[in-house]
């Protein structure tokens, strides 16, 4: 599809050779200015702001189609400038090279001042007026992605307000839960505890009933610690204590699942938050094995030396096919062992299979710090109100409206207008005798140049034209002209 439009520009820019308008430059210029058109197309893209001024040197050629499609070309580049200051420079240099190089087509006998005012008046029509709706339109696109980034962004700050709301809710509920009723259970299961002992030595009937009590309170307080853990938002499973994350712990993890080699001391003297990220790599990571690779041979490493402890869990490929997952594990590790100065990986090494690594502080900082993005400041109003300006941008297509349909009509008259004359009828034209309205029902009005003069190919030479110049409605001279 990148090549579509250059090829159409080429094809538009050798129109005159089948349909001339005005008398035209040799064909070799033709084709040349047909290819310098087309490569201007493929350039605008790419190179917008060279492009602007290399559609200059068109406008010394007298191919009306090339010079044309030079709208388009400066529409296009135009929009992907985002400096305004840098577009309007651009465009006052092209403006004044086009005018200069449209000074080349001057035909003996116009005046320089017409010949300058039908420059400028080109530049404007054919720079300026594009130029000016590439720019609306182009910065309508940047427009309304940002207001379409800023519309996601609030979606996502509702949704993680909501997901925070709640999850400060639960650790509400659960703390109220664990003031209000933890203390009172405990109170409950000790005295019930006290009264099984009394009543086994002064009422051994109502000692099945005490021990009863005390295994109910002891139940609950235990029912009670794991709806605290669901409720809270970063819950410690029950198996976490003083144990955990040390080479015993990983060797019971481990055990008839995966090989584990342990190098350096052991993390009993390490910083709990250490040996919980620790016992949770190792944990996530072999149940994953599980879920995506089962019967794959795995290995835990661990290597505690520097003051550091070095994690790693690799399994090779497996044939079972994988299960499906939405990598949270794998995210709320990496956070985890962010939070304590870490760092950490997940992926398929080059061998295959899948490789968990972390290296996380033996003794990290007291207070982890959570870095948190800078809120985008919030649109300005003069922002928020251009797209009711920018909705000016739609109607900047319609600069492009009257060049398209100003082609198509002088394209129609080119191929309708019989301009070929022969040399008796040419011969028989009288000066301030024939009017033009004789020769227009004849020929047309031919080929129309700079200078207001009608030109007609003659019928027995194709590098040959009559001239024939006009005023107040009278033939006022005629000649020929050559290559």
């Amino acid at each position: 599809m990148r090549l579509v439009w250059p090829v159409l520009a080429f094809l538009v820019g050798l129109v005159p050779l089948i349909a001339p308008l005005a008398p035209v430059p040799h064909p070799a210029l033709t084709v040349a200015s047909a290819v310098w058109i087309a490569a201007l197309v493929w350039l605008a893209p790419r190179k917008p702001e060279w492009t602007l001024l290399l559609t200059a040197p068109l406008f010394a050629v007298n191919n009306l189609w090339a010079m044309a499609t030079t709208a388009f070309v400066v529409f296009a580049a135009s929009r992907r400038i985002p400096r305004l200051g840098r577009l309007w420079a651009l465009l006052g240099v092209a403006s004044v090279l086009q005018t200069a190089f449209s000074l080349f087509l001057v035909h003996d006998g116009t005046p320089a001042w017409e010949s300058l005012l039908g420059g400028i008046v080109g530049s404007v029509f054919f720079v300026v007026f594009p130029a000016v709706s590439g720019m609306l339109l182009g910065r309508r696109r940047p427009m309304v992605r940002l207001l379409q980034e800023r519309n996601e962004y609030l979606e996502r700050a509702r949704a993680l307000t909501a997901a925070s709301a709640r999850s400060e809710e639960r650790s509400h509920i659960a703390g109220e839960m664990h003031d209000m009723l933890g203390h009172r259970l405990s109170l409950i299961s000790i005295h019930a505890g006290a009264l099984e002992l009394a009543t086994a030595r002064r009422s051994p009937q109502l000692h099945e009933q005490a021990e009863l009590i005390r295994t109910t309170s002891s139940l609950a307080m235990a029912e009670l610690r794991e709806i605290l853990g669901v409720l809270r938002t970063n819950p410690e499973p029950e198996s976490l204590d003083e144990d955990t994350g040390t080479r015993s712990d990983i060797a019971q993890l481990v055990q008839g699942r995966a090989a584990l080699d342990w190098s350096g001391d052991d993390l009993h003297g390490a910083d709990p938050r250490t040996r919980r990220a620790v016992h949770r790599v190792v944990r996530e990571a072999l149940t994953n094995v599980d879920k995506h690779a089962p019967g794959a041979r795995t290995r835990v490493q661990v290597a505690v030396q520097g003051g550091r402890a070095k994690i790693q869990v690799l399994n090779a490929p497996s044939s079972a096919a994988p299960g499906k997952g939405a990598r949270r594990g794998l995210i709320g590790l990496e956070e985890r062992v962010g939070l304590l100065g870490g760092s950490f990986s997940a992926g398929p090494p080059a061998e295959g299979g899948f490789r968990v690594a972390a290296d996380v502080p033996l003794h990290p900082a007291a207070q982890a710090v959570i870095e948190t993005r800078e809120v985008p400041p919030p649109l300005k109003a003069e922002v928020l109100t251009v797209p009711r300006v920018v909705g000016g941008g739609c109607l900047g297509l319609l600069a492009l409206l009257p060049i398209s349909g100003g082609l198509i009509v002088l394209l129609l008259f080119a191929l309708l207008n019989p301009t070929q004359m022969n040399a008796p009828y040419f011969d028989s034209l009288k000066v301030g005798v024939t009017s033009e309205e004789e020769v227009m029902d004849q020929y047309g009005v031919g080929q129309l140049g700079v200078d207001g003069c009608s030109r007609f190919q003659t019928s027995h030479n194709a590098q040959l034209y009559y001239k024939l110049c006009y005023r107040d409605g009278k033939l006022h001279s005629k000649e020929q002209e050559g290559p």
